[in-house]
Formats: structure tokens, C-alpha cells, sequence
């Protein structure tokens, strides 16, 4: 039996966010894409995968999907063999966080998601590719799957996220930490600092791409997985 990799997806994100690294990496695992819409609590998300996970799985989560895989590893760290963190970061609620985030929840509510898309999904690719109409209509028709009470409870799980900094020193499978060089919203030295807490982890850094790295630049990230599968 092909062992089982999970691809964890991030806010606003389905299987979309993924697609081709589960294809390429159907060929030598089994690939599955939780969905996270629905919940406003990091842990029950960690949990749902849990849940119905085997044993021992590989995981792999992209921005808010690599803080659930954080809090996975939290529960079970014995059944996780393998441990990739893309786009993502460990400090906790910063200053202002909360006001800026509401700003968009009250965006989604009042004028819809497609207006949501408009004016969150430019600012998180890398500027280079902000003019790119397939690539944001790409993301904005994932986004656009979403609602504005989705999105208001993943805000809700983000704003109570727990704090996850101690636990990198204890992690000991082989970690893969994925950041992009022109992410403004998950910036390169966060990537560089969860390194450097986690033994051994390999530090891949995607140029010319931005936030959505899985989407931006699929074959560097597909690349970068299948060497941490490797």
C-alpha cells in the first residue's frame, strides 16, 4: 500500500491550492486534501485529520494549513513521519492583527467574496504577477467557493491560534520548511527562523513567487515536496 501524504490547505483554500502536486505525487503516494471550510478552530481542524488519518502519515500544510499541521504534530508527533511547513509563520497575534482582518471579514459580508478576491488575492502574489489575469482569476474563483461566514470562521480559528514556537525544538521527523522570496504576508526570515528551531529541517527558498507558492510556482514546490518525500 502507497503511503499516505496529506496536503493541507490554507485560508480561502480547497484542493485547488494543491492540485499539481497531488498529481505528481499520486504516483508514489496517496494524496489527500482535507477541507477546512466550516471550522473556527485550528486544533478541531488538526483533529478532523486525525480523525481519519492512519498510523503514521506524512504531512504538509500551506499557510493556515501549516499551523494545523503544527497543532497535528502538538497531538499525535508519534504518528507524523514526515513534516513540510509552506508560506506559513509561528508568532502569535501581533498588534493591529485583529482591526486588519476584520477589515476584509466586513468586505466579505457587505459586498460578497468576488469583492473580497479583488482586493485580497493582488497583494499576496508577487508583484511581477499581480497583472496576471489567469494566475488571480485562478485564486479568486477558489476564494469565490468559499462565504463570507467561511472566511469569518477561519479568521476567528487564525485570531485564536495557540502559540506553537516551543514546539519546533521537539519536532525530530524530517522536516521540510518551504517560504517564497517575494511573500509579503509570510515574509522569507520567518521561514529562515523555523529552520534554524527544527534539527536538521531543509530550508527551500521558491524565487519569484509570492504567497500562493503552490499555485505561483507549482513546479518548484512540487519539487521541493518530492525531495522531502524522498
Amino acid at each position: 500500500m502507497r503511503p499516505v501524504v496529506y496536503l493541507l490547505p490554507g485560508l480561502l483554500c480547497d484542493e485547488a491550492v494543491w492540485r499539481a502536486q497531488a498529481r505528481r505525487l499520486s504516483v508514489t503516494h496517496q494524496v489527500r486534501v482535507p477541507n477546512f471550510f466550516g471550522y473556527s478552530s485550528l486544533p478541531d481542524m488538526a483533529r478532523a485529520v486525525l480523525a481519519e488519518a492512519p498510523d503514521r502519515f506524512a504531512l504538509a500544510g500551506h499557510s493556515m494549513g501549516g499551523r494545523v499541521a503544527l497543532e497535528a504534530m502538538r497531538l499525535a508527533p508519534e504518528r507524523v513521519e514526515r513534516l513540510a511547513l509552506l508560506n506559513t509563520g509561528i508568532h502569535d497575534v501581533r498588534e493591529g492583527e485583529a482591526a486588519r482582518r476584520q477589515v476584509l471579514v466586513d468586505l466579505a459580508y457587505r459586498e460578497g467574496m468576488k469583492a473580497l478576491a479583488a482586493a485580497w488575492v493582488p497583494p499576496m502574489v508577487a508583484p511581477e504577477r499581480a497583472g496576471e489575469a489567469a494566475l488571480l482569476d485562478d485564486i479568486a474563483t477558489m476564494v469565490c467557493r468559499a462565504t463570507p461566514e467561511i472566511f469569518h470562521g477561519q479568521i476567528r480559528a487564525l485570531l485564536a491560534r495557540p502559540t506553537v514556537r516551543e514546539l519546533l525544538p521537539a519536532i525530530r521527523c524530517p522536516v521540510a520548511v518551504v517560504g517564497a522570496r517575494q511573500d509579503g504576508w509570510s515574509p522569507l526570515a520567518q521561514h529562515e527562523e523555523m529552520a534554524a528551531l527544527i534539527a536538521g529541517a531543509q530550508l527551500t527558498c521558491i524565487e519569484d513567487c509570492g504567497h500562493f507558492s503552490p499555485l505561483e510556482r507549482p513546479a518548484a514546490v512540487t519539487d521541493a515536496l518530492v525531495r522531502w518525500l524522498a
